[in-house]
C-alpha cells in the first residue's frame, strides 16, 4: 500500500480508536494498525486542546477543583470512557491472581470488581486533584502539562504495541495492534513527547522529561507483569496503559510544585 494512503487510513483509525470523532474508517489490517498506535501520542495532543482550553476557561471562572473535576469528565466523555473501563479490567483480573484463560475471562465480565473500582476512584482523584494543582500554575505551563500528560498516556499505548509485544488472544483490538510499532515510530514518539514536556515545570526544566520517562519506565514494567499473567496485551490492558501514564505524569508534574 502506498505511504500516504496507509497514513490516512492509520490516522482515521487512531481517531475512531481514542476519540468519539465519527470518522469513517478506511482499509483496516495489521499495517494500517502499526500506523494508528505510532500515532496515538498525536491523536492524544490533538485530544489535549480542548481539555486544557477547558480547565483554563473553568479556573477563570470557578474553584481549581471544580474545574478539575469536570476537564476530567470532559476527557472520560470524549474517549467514551473506554480507558477507564479498560483500567478497571485489567486491574480486576490482575487482581484475581488467576492467569491466561481464566484472568481473561474476568476481565469480559461487563460487571466492575472490587479492585477495579477502587482503581478508577484512586485515577479519578489523582488526575483531579493534579489538575486543580496546575490550574494555579501559569496559564502556559499548565497548558502544556495537560498537552504532555494526555499525549504521553497515548505514546504508553505506542509503548504496548511495540515488536516484540504478544497479544493475549487471537482477536480483538489486542490481536490487530500488538507487536505493529517499530522501534523507530516509538523513539521519534518518545523523543517528542519528551521534548514537549521541558515547558511543563519552568523552573524546573529537566522535571517534565524525567516524570515522561519515568511514566513510561513504570508501564514497561507493568506490561512485562500483563505479559506475564496473561500471555499478552488486549484492548483493556491498553485502556489501563493510557491511564496510568496519564495520572502518574500528571502526579510527577504537581510534585514539589
Amino acid at each position: 500500500m502506498p505511504a500516504e494512503p496507509r497514513l490516512g487510513d492509520g490516522a482515521r483509525l487512531a481517531l475512531t480508536t481514542f476519540t468519539i470523532l465519527p470518522v469513517r474508517t478506511g482499509r483496516i489490517d495489521r499495517t494500517t494498525a502499526g500506523t494508528a498506535m505510532a500515532l496515538a501520542p498525536v491523536v492524544g495532543a490533538l485530544l489535549a486542546v480542548p481539555l486544557g482550553g477547558l480547565l483554563l476557561l473553568l479556573d477563570a471562572v470557578t474553584a481549581p477543583l471544580v474545574a478539575a473535576g469536570v476537564t476530567v469528565a470532559a476527557g472520560a466523555l470524549l474517549t467514551r470512557g473506554l480507558h477507564l473501563d479498560g483500567l478497571a479490567d485489567t486491574v480486576d483480573a490482575l487482581g484475581s491472581y488467576r492467569r491466561g484463560p481464566a484472568a481473561l475471562e474476568i476481565m469480559k465480565k461487563p460487571d466492575v470488581g472490587p479492585f477495579g473500582v477502587v482503581a478508577l476512584v484512586l485515577v479519578l482523584l489523582v488526575q483531579a486533584a493534579a489538575l486543580a494543582e496546575l490550574a494555579g500554575r501559569s496559564r502556559s505551563a499548565a497548558f502544556t502539562a495537560v498537552l504532555v500528560a494526555v499525549a504521553a498516556g497515548r505514546l504508553g499505548v505506542s509503548l504496548a504495541c511495540r515488536r516484540g509485544v504478544p497479544a493475549a488472544r487471537p482477536d480483538g483490538l489486542g490481536a490487530l495492534v500488538a507487536g505493529t510499532v517499530g522501534p523507530v515510530a516509538l523513539a521519534v514518539a518518545t523523543v517528542a513527547v519528551t521534548l514537549t514536556a521541558i515547558p511543563a515545570v519552568p523552573d524546573r526544566p529537566w522535571q517534565g522529561p524525567l516524570v515522561v520517562l519515568a511514566a513510561l519506565a513504570v508501564a514497561a514494567g507493568l506490561l512485562r507483569h500483563v505479559v506475564r499473567r496473561l500471555g499478552g496485551i488486549t484492548g483493556d490492558v491498553l485502556g489501563a496503559t493510557v491511564e496510568l501514564v496519564t495520572t502518574l505524569v500528571y502526579l510527577g508534574l504537581v510534585l514539589s510544585g
